[in-house]
């Protein structure tokens, strides 16, 4: 536990910033509206549910900017460029973009829960304190008058009792955007289930591009002015600690107290989400008019187990170990890219990815290119973006674990290794990692020569952890994998148990792909 901390404090941190920024703004926004002396009579009618509904607003909006922020490809990547000189620790929170993406959907939804609830109550007590005791402050401020001509006196939306809760909910502003909102969201998030996103991706990828009609509801969301707050010239002339009391009195001629004016709360969601989506349509302008460069296939590999080898070209196209690419087929679909693991070495005058059917698009694409006529499928080639796979050469001992298609980003790797170690005009005989990396797609074993290929089973992972650490006992030792979730677990817990409680000795660091 001791290592696992020293190796993610800066993630940890990073962690319990978010979470106390959410719980400051919450708090910092509820006892504004439950202590403003502007939102008295609105607390006459609505009670402390106005507080709730407005607090959990503020951390939707704050929510959604970074929700935003953190599928900025482009940016990421600049910034582990930048932060190449920093220390591994520092860069790791950029290696768990789409992990923290997941947990800011999730505190999405919990306060989109939190607000829709308190506004069925504040709706409730809004229909509700029109048909209550005439007598009453609330029965009061709900009659005040919507029809005087700067439309400042009234303070409840429901014009009549005779107005319901659905029909306010489907013609108001805040109501209909509010049921978009809701509906858009169930979709996006139900959609993105691990099941959905494995067996129907296209599903998850249309669905998932809802978010436009999200953000767009979100800024009108509060345009209609629903929930109101005393003007300033008001609590000047008709304030709540001298009038409140006196209400059945405002107007009269011997009363220094005249009717409250009211006005609505102003939009919020724009000044949040304004900068981060500016950033967003950038990043999607500069993606589109990187794959509108043409990409030349120079060669097509069919290999065992329906994988597809490209090898193309690109003009300007630089790349690092470890890296991936998003693809896409117009032939196929118009709008879905898909994510590659680069499977070719920097040193190499081409590019390539390896493609295995997993799904209807892997499918199609496949065959498009098995089909024996020409014109060869059109595609267009976004990338290349930063991965956990490019630190590989910053540990000073390395352990690559793939399992099936997830060989590829340590083929790139490992060609790269063969590539140096040939400029420095070393022999090869012994160095097996590069040779397989040149030859995975041969018919025979690298080692053997036979067709039958040799397999060597899962390793005993405590046995070769304890071998590293004895070999290597003052290392820093970089694991990496890209390999199922229970794979995961398991060398996670490794790099846990190996690491020396003594941060001079040897330190594994685990490392897992995510796209």
């Amino acid at each position: 536990m001791g290592s696992w901390v020293v190796h993610h404090w800066f993630s940890i941190l990073f962690l319990v910033v978010w979470l106390g920024l959410n719980i400051y703004l919450f708090v910092s926004a509820f006892l504004n509206f439950e202590k403003n002396e502007k939102y008295y009579y609105t607390r006459e009618i609505l009670g402390v549910t106005l507080a709730v509904a407005r607090a959990s607003a503020r951390c939707l909006n704050f929510n959604t900017m970074l929700i935003l922020i953190s599928v900025c490809r482009n940016l990421l990547s600049f910034l582990r460029g930048t932060c190449s000189f920093c220390n591994r620790t520092l860069r790791k929170p950029l290696d768990y973009n789409l992990t923290f993406h997941k947990l800011v959907a999730y505190m999405i939804s919990i306060f989109t829960i939190i607000h829709i609830i308190a506004h069925l109550f504040n709706f409730e007590r809004y229909s509700g304190s029109q048909q209550g005791p005439n007598g009453s402050l609330a029965f009061v401020l709900s009659s005040l008058s919507h029809h005087d001509k700067q439309g400042n006196s009234w303070l409840n939306p429901f014009q009549s009792p005779d107005v319901t809760v659905m029909y306010m909910t489907f013609t108001s502003i805040a109501g209909l955007t509010g049921v978009i909102i809701t509906l858009a969201l169930i979709l996006m998030v139900t959609s993105a289930t691990e099941f959905i996103r494995r067996n129907y991706f296209e599903l998850f990828w249309y669905t998932h591009h809802l978010f436009v009609i999200y953000i767009i509801c979100l800024v009108l969301h509060g345009i209609g002015g629903i929930v109101r707050g005393q003007t300033e010239e008001s609590l000047v002339d008709s304030h709540p600690s001298e009038c409140a009391e006196s209400f059945q009195k405002w107007g009269e001629n011997n009363s220094d107290c005249k009717h409250p004016q009211f006005e609505g709360h102003p939009p919020e969601s724009w000044k949040w989400i304004i900068a981060p989506f500016i950033l967003y349509v950038f990043e999607k302008f500069l993606r589109f008019c990187r794959s509108q460069q043409k990409v030349v296939i120079t060669k097509v590999v069919m290999h065992p187990s329906k994988v597809l080898e490209l090898q193309m070209l690109k003009h300007g196209f630089s790349m690092e170990v470890g890296q991936y690419i998003f693809v896409n087929c117009p032939s196929i679909s118009f709008l879905e890219w898909h994510p590659f693991t680069l499977t070719s070495a920097p040193e190499q005058d081409f590019f390539s990815i390896h493609v295995r059917a997993a799904g209807d698009w892997t499918e199609n694409f496949i065959r498009a290119f098995e089909q024996q006529y020409p014109p060869m499928p059109r595609i267009k080639v976004d990338g290349p973006f930063g991965t956990v796979s490019e630190d590989v050469f910053q540990y000073e001992v390395a352990v690559m674990v793939g399992a099936g298609i997830g060989v590829t980003p340590f083929a790139s790797i490992l060609k790269s290794i063969w590539y140096k170690f040939q400029r420095e005009d070393h022999k090869l005989k012994t160095q097996k990692a590069g040779h397989a990396a040149l030859n995975f797609d041969k018919a025979t074993d690298i080692l053997t020569g036979l067709k039958q290929k040799t397999f060597f089973g899962r390793p005993m992972w405590d046995n070769e952890f304890s071998t590293i650490a004895t070999a290597h006992p003052k290392s820093a030792v970089g694991v990496f994998l890209c390999g199922p979730r229970t794979l995961a677990k398991s060398l996670r817990k490794c790099c846990h148990q190996f690491s020396s409680v003594d941060p001079r000795k040897v330190q594994f660091y685990f490392n897992k792909e995510n796209f």
